[in-house]
């Protein structure tokens, strides 16, 4: 008679501490695990300072998320995303502020 087979293997969720403990044995994972959302969260508040391009679609996965944490809307939702699509249409390219550059020091003789 064969040997039984293993039971099978069921991923289970990461608790807060675990995941804390995760990021910090692993340099490099956290911006494997961040979210979509918190990505699209940043680079709209970059853009709205005028540090990066703002993309509809950063726009569309907060859209999307607001929806289905039902924060707003689906109806709400079309219409913001309408809005945006529209702003992004007309809107004059305007350049991305750089920081500026930092004065290389000069070696010492």
């Amino acid at each position: 008679m064969p040997p039984p087979l293993p039971p099978l293997f069921l991923p289970a969720e990461l608790g807060g501490s675990q995941i804390s403990s995760l990021l910090e044995a692993l340099p490099g994972i956290a911006s494997v695990l961040r979210s979509p959302v918190a990505d699209a969260l940043i680079k709209a508040m970059r853009g709205a300072a005028g540090l990066a391009d703002f993309a509809f679609e950063d726009a569309e996965e907060l859209v999307r998320y607001a929806v289905r944490r039902g924060l707003i809307g689906p109806d709400e939702g079309d219409r913001v995303l309408g809005e945006v699509q529209e702003g992004l249409r007309k809107k004059k390219p305007v350049a991305v502020k750089k920081p500026p550059a930092k004065k290389a020091k000069k070696p010492r003789r």
